[in-house]
């Protein structure tokens, strides 16, 4: 089998995460060590609006201090060339991944990722800092992540040009996919008052099953992501007695009735999802962009054969801003439909 070719930067970057990731979690999958985690986890702070970096500037959004429920706002200072001629403005939920036990929306490489979408689409973009598994399982994040939707939505909200109606794209990476897939399925049956669900746009989101595909087999021990890991992130992020086949981990799976009958019902918005070719989860990826295709639905199915998973949060990579040229292109061409 042949092996991706990944610069000796990133490669140590990526061994020093896989040995933090290791040392800070029980093996049970019952708790991680947070004080540990901080120190293989360097945060970023907001940018100010007297100093912005490239155009953009960032603020911190409390919605719900009881569960620490906040989201990090990106504006470009340029955004004027972003407003469509009829009013509109790109908007991008973003949910950053880690398997729903890590990271956060401050964590440098997610929060140098969404300074790029909102120089280079450009967009308004929300990150979205959820709650972590295990302490907080299933559906927890789904929650969070709905309630910021809801935030947003609100006219109390006064981050957004007023009288505006926005287009809206849910997005994520790895398990940040997986959340926008939910959140766009809750989102496209609720009525919001001033935001249209443009699109869900999903970067090799973290779905999976009992059964091991024969991605997860091949690449069982990585790069980046194992199939031991995954294991552990399903087990810390779902309920006491669930399987790997529960409808939020397997969406067109044996126990996705509700799942498949939601979907081909409502009015669930065109999907973007992005696949790596040395990423293990690969195979319910594409599962899961011809489930939506047999309920009807309108998906685009891109494939990087030579990407690792995560791979965008490297502008190394020559993926990495191929990646962003076709989420600019997917948000422009839905904006006015």
């Amino acid at each position: 089998m042949s092996s991706p070719k990944i610069p000796l930067k990133i490669r140590l970057l990526l061994a020093v995460h896989s040995l933090s990731v290791n040392a800070v979690s029980s093996s049970d999958s019952n708790s991680v060590n947070r004080s540990l985690l901080k120190i293989f986890d360097p945060k970023a702070s907001p940018i100010p609006s007297t100093k912005p970096d490239n155009g953009v500037v960032s603020s911190d959004v409390m919605v719900d201090p009881t569960r620490k429920l906040w989201f990090r706002l990106f504006t470009n200072t340029n955004n004027t060339a972003a407003t469509a001629a009829d009013g509109s403005l790109p908007v991008i939920l973003y949910f950053h991944g880690g398997g729903f036990a890590y990271m956060a929306a401050n964590s440098v490489h997610h929060d140098a990722l969404c300074k790029r979408f909102a120089r280079e689409i450009p967009a308004l973009v929300v990150s979205v800092n959820y709650r972590l598994s295990p302490e907080h399982k299933y559906p927890a994040q789904y929650d969070d992540g709905f309630d910021v939707l809801k935030f947003i939505d609100s006219p109390k909200f006064e981050g957004f040009p007023a009288n505006t109606k926005m287009h809206i794209y849910v997005a994520g990476d790895s398990a940040g996919g997986n959340l926008a897939h939910h959140v766009a399925l809750k989102a496209c049956r609720h009525e919001f008052s001033r935001l249209k669900l443009g699109g869900a746009i999903e970067l090799q989101p973290f779905f999976g099953g009992e059964e091991r595909t024969e991605s997860e087999i091949r690449l069982a021990g990585g790069p980046v992501l194992t199939t031991k890991r995954t294991d552990w992130m399903w087990k810390a992020f779902l309920p006491e007695g669930a399987n790997r086949d529960h409808e939020a981990v397997n969406i067109f799976g044996p126990n996705s009735n509700s799942n498949v009958e939601r979907i081909s019902e409502s009015a669930f918005p065109a999907t973007l999802v992005f696949i790596g070719g040395f990423d293990p989860l690969q195979d319910w990826q594409r599962r899961y962009v011809e489930g939506l295709k047999k309920c009807g639905k309108e998906v685009y199915k891109i494939e990087y054969p030579n990407a690792i998973h995560g791979f965008y949060a490297f502008e190394e990579f020559p993926e990495s801003s191929l990646l962003l040229a076709e989420i600019k292109s997917f948000i422009h061409n839905h904006l006015h439909l």
